[in-house]
C-alpha cells in the first residue's frame, strides 16, 4: 500500500496493528502446554479474516493446537460478559483518529439483529425478539454508535441488547461511551426501531439533536365517516414541518405519557418500474435541533444507510460459530468491528490527502477484504498453513465448492 507520501505499509505491519489492538484491550492471559495467549489471538484473527469457524482455522494450521484447546483457553481467560463488553469497547478506540475530535460529528445509532435458531445458554433474556428474518424471530442483538462523515464510518461503541431491555437505556449506554471517547455529537441519526415516546422524551430532555423516522400510527380513515388522526393524518400533507403529539399506552408499570414533537414530512415522488405510474413515497421524521428543508432532511437521513455497509463488512470478518455462549458470540462480533476500525484507522494514518480541512481518504489503496487477506497470510506463514487450503479466499472457496460437487 502506497500513500501520497510514498510510505509503504507491509502485511506484517497490518497484522501487528490488528494483534496489538485486540491483545492490549482484551488482556487475555493463558499459558498452556501447547497453547499461549499469542496463539489464541493468531487463530482468532485467521478465523475472522477467512470467515470460518475456529475448528476450520485450526484444521488448516500445522503448528496450531486443536480447536478444543482454543475453546478451553477462551473459557479459562475470558471475563464475564459485562467486562468483556467493556474491553471490546476499549479495543474499538485503541487509536481514535484525531480528525474525529476536531469538530462535532454526526453519529448513527443502529440495532443489528443476528438470526439465531437455537436455545438460550442460561437465560431466555439472552435472545432478543423481533420481526421475522431468515426464518426466525429470535436474534442475538447488538447496538452500535458509529461516526458518519464523508463516506467513512468509525465505530465508537458496542453494547449487547437483551430481551426486555429498554431502548432508552440502550441509547443512554451508547451515548455514555461516546462521551468518554471525546467525540462531540452534532446530532444523532436513529434507526426506526428506537421510535418510542420514552426515547424521544429522553433525547429532548438531554438536549440532543436527532432525526428519527416516525412509525405511522393513529386511526385509519373510514369512508365518508371519520378522517384519519394522529401521525396518519400527516400522510396527506405537503412537504413541510408540523407539530404532533405522540402518546404511549398505559401499562401496569407505567402511566400514559405523551410528547409534542416536530414532524418533517419529506415525501418523494417516483415512477413505478412495472406499472410506469407516478407514486408518492411518504416519509415522516421526528426532528429536533436540525434545520434543513424537507428535501435536504431526506437526503441527510439517507447517509445513515452507510452504516449498513459497516454491518456487511462486519459479516465479512465475523467468525462462524454455532455456540450458545453469548459471551463468545459477543467476542466474535467485537473482533469483526475492531478489524474494521483498524482498516479505517490505517487509511486515516497512511492514505489521506494532507493539508485539507477535512480528511479525504483513498480507500481504493487498501480494500477491507485485501487487508483481511494480508492478516490471514501472515498468520498462515507463522503457524504453518496447509499448502492446499486457506491460502486466500478465492482458492479456499473454489476448493470447498469442488469438495461438495
Amino acid at each position: 500500500m502506497r500513500s501520497q507520501t510514498k510510505y509503504i505499509l507491509t502485511k506484517a505491519e497490518v497484522h501487528a496493528h490488528a494483534e496489538d489492538w485486540l491483545g492490549t484491550a482484551l488482556r487475555l492471559e493463558y499459558q498452556g502446554y501447547k497453547c499461549s495467549t499469542s496463539t489464541v489471538l493468531q487463530v482468532l484473527l485467521l478465523a475472522a479474516a477467512r470467515v470460518v469457524s475456529v475448528f476450520a482455522a485450526c484444521r488448516d494450521l500445522a503448528d496450531a493446537p486443536s480447536d478444543q484447546t482454543i475453546r478451553n483457553a477462551l473459557a479459562a481467560t475470558l471475563p464475564d460478559i459485562a467486562e468483556l463488553q467493556r474491553r471490546l469497547n476499549l479495543a474499538l478506540v485503541t487509536r481514535v483518529p484525531r480528525a474525529l475530535r476536531r469538530k462535532s460529528r454526526m453519529v448513527a445509532i443502529d440495532l443489528t439483529l443476528i438470526p439465531y435458531h437455537g436455545r438460550p445458554a442460561l437465560d431466555k433474556k439472552e435472545i432478543f425478539r423481533g420481526e421475522p428474518k431468515s426464518g426466525t424471530t429470535h436474534f442475538h442483538a447488538y447496538a452500535t454508535a458509529v461516526v458518519l462523515h464523508k463516506g467513512y464510518r468509525y465505530t465508537l461503541a458496542l453494547v449487547r441488547v437483551e430481551y426486555g431491555d429498554s431502548m432508552k437505556e440502550v441509547i443512554q449506554r451508547l451515548l455514555a461511551i461516546v462521551r468518554r471517547r471525546g467525540v462531540n455529537i452534532r446530532f444523532l441519526l436513529l434507526d426506526k426501531g428506537f421510535f418510542s415516546v420514552e426515547v424521544i422524551a429522553y433525547l429532548l430532555r438531554a438536549g440532543h439533536g436527532f432525526i428519527l423516522p416516525a412509525v405511522v400510527c393513529g386511526r385509519k380513515p373510514k369512508y365518508r365517516k371519520t378522517p384519519p388522526c394522529g401521525l396518519r393524518a400527516l400522510l396527506k400533507k405537503k412537504n413541510g414541518y408540523y407539530q404532533a403529539t405522540i402518546a404511549a399506552g398505559q401499562t401496569k408499570e407505567k402511566p400514559k405519557t405523551s410528547v409534542t414533537v416536530n414532524i418533517c414530512v419529506a415525501s418523494k415522488y417516483f415512477t413505478h418500474e412495472e406499472t410506469g405510474r407516478r407514486r408518492r413515497k411518504r416519509l415522516l421524521y421526528v426532528v429536533s435541533k436540525v434545520r434543513r428543508t424537507p428535501e435536504e432532511m431526506r437526503e441527510l437521513y439517507r447517509k445513515r444507510f452507510g452504516i449498513e455497509t459497516s454491518y456487511r463488512q462486519m459479516n465479512e470478518a465475523k467468525i462462524k460459530t454455532c455456540t450458545r455462549d453469548p459471551g463468545l458470540r459477543l467476542l466474535f462480533v467485537g473482533i469483526a468491528l475492531v478489524l474494521r476500525n483498524v482498516w479505517v484507522w490505517i487509511h486515516f494514518r497512511f492514505a489521506k490527502r494532507k493539508y485539507s480541512a477535512e480528511p479525504q481518504l483513498f480507500l481504493e489503496l487498501l480494500r477491507f477484504q485485501e487487508m483481511l487477506l494480508w492478516i490471514a497470510q501472515v498468520v498462515q506463514q507463522a503457524l504453518g498453513a496447509d499448502k492446499t487450503l486457506g491460502l486466500d479466499r478465492d482458492t479456499y472457496k473454489r476448493l470447498m465448492a469442488h469438495r461438495h460437487t
